[in-house]
């Protein structure tokens, strides 16, 4: 497909980024630069839609999942400042599910009819590694058929510490409780400088890409994401892409990059902005052209709505993420989004957008191909 770019029709100041995607030459800091702030965002579009058509053609996944919270009480509150879902103990919105709970939870949202278990939560101070094992093991036993994606980095980080245990131990044994992947949530942005305002105490970039690294070294496969549109400038932006292109080159063990829209809404960092559209598309277009080891990019249609979703399947994203359900996390942001959306719908507009759905388990083996 690339074949076809003529770098010619491109403007001149993205010329040489054209030449480069054509010839399946290697974008370079001073290139991811250029993608994450070029006003020709259609233009830069084009060039993700091409690369993005040769690794995927005119599929488009999504999966049947459901998002389970077992808790927002955090010992992080105060420190994410970004964030309007975690709560301290006691305060009125915060709440604490138990384990019947938990899997009652599971069941109330299709049980073994879903693909798929997205599980986070807050940094609990109390809830020991035990509990996050019973609850696996739980859901597991009943609802075999079901894919566990749990924990981000940040999780598994506290988990380690608060049990004094290395991350390959908190993995190993979450993994025999049931464990399938991991999310890869907590990224933020990796830059200290952006980490000092927007979550300072949490887990730094070296731990978070740690805790990754030990996974992936173990079978485990994870995705990956970056939160934008905050304090955070352009270069902090691709720093935080080439680290994960970096470790992506040494492991190979990210299934997905998702690109996450900042939501003002509800939370300490006083910023009252929204990202625009056009941000949205020249991140994630940036993102599939910087990106070239990570085979698939997410159009979370819960953070950019499923109209923008469904544009950003021509600009390199190859994934809408699912059926969801509840979503907790962004609606406390302020999202606007509907909870879920059914599969005819998700197939209506991956068709409207020219693209073949094909439904996909966690790990993007294809499970139905829709008629």
């Amino acid at each position: 497909m690339r074949h076809a770019l003529d770098p010619e029709t491109f403007p001149r100041p993205l010329r040489p980024l054209a030449r480069k995607v054509r010839d399946h030459v290697r974008l370079d800091e001073a290139d991811a630069l250029l993608a994450l702030t070029t006003p020709h965002v259609l233009d830069l579009g084009r060039l993700a839609d091409a690369v993005r058509r040769e690794m995927h053609g005119d599929v488009a996944f999504y999966n049947l999942n459901r998002h389970i919270n077992p808790t927002n009480v955090c010992v992080y509150t105060y420190n994410c400042k970004f964030c309007s879902f975690a709560a301290l103990k006691g305060e009125p919105h915060a709440w604490e599910m138990t384990l019947e709970e938990v899997w009652q939870n599971a069941a109330d949202q299709g049980g073994n009819d879903v693909t798929e278990f997205h599980i986070v939560g807050g940094v609990h101070p109390e809830l020991g590694l035990d509990w996050y094992e019973r609850m696996l093991a739980g859901l597991r036993q009943r609802f075999p058929a079901a894919h566990l994606k749990a924990f981000t980095a940040i999780e598994i980080g506290w988990f380690a510490r608060k049990e004094k245990l290395a991350i390959r131990e908190v993995l190993e044994r979450l993994v025999a409780a049931g464990l399938g992947s991991l999310p890869g949530g907590g990224a933020e942005i990796f830059h200290p400088e952006v980490r000092a305002v927007i979550c300072d105490g949490k887990l730094d970039a070296d731990e978070w890409l740690e805790v990754h690294r030990v996974a992936h070294s173990m079978g485990l496969k994870s995705n990956c994401t970056m939160l934008y549109g905050h304090v955070e400038r352009p270069e902090h932006r691709v720093d935080h892409l080439m680290k994960l292109r970096a470790l992506q080159d040494e492991t190979g063990g990210f299934n997905a990059f998702i690109p996450l829209a900042y939501h003002p809404e509800n939370n300490y960092l006083g910023l009252k902005y929204h990202t625009t559209g056009l941000d949205d598309l020249r991140h994630i277009a940036a993102s599939r052209l910087v990106l070239d080891n990570i085979p698939h990019l997410k159009a979370y249609w819960v953070m950019i709505t499923p109209k923008l979703a469904q544009l950003a399947l021509s600009f390199g994203a190859d994934d809408l993420d699912g059926t969801v359900v509840r979503e907790t996390i962004y609606h406390m942001a302020g999202a606007e989004t509907v909870q879920a959306m059914p599969v005819a719908e998700l197939e209506r507009v991956i068709r409207a957008a020219g693209f073949t759905p094909v439904e996909r388990d966690t790990l993007y083996n294809p499970v139905r191909r829709a008629a």
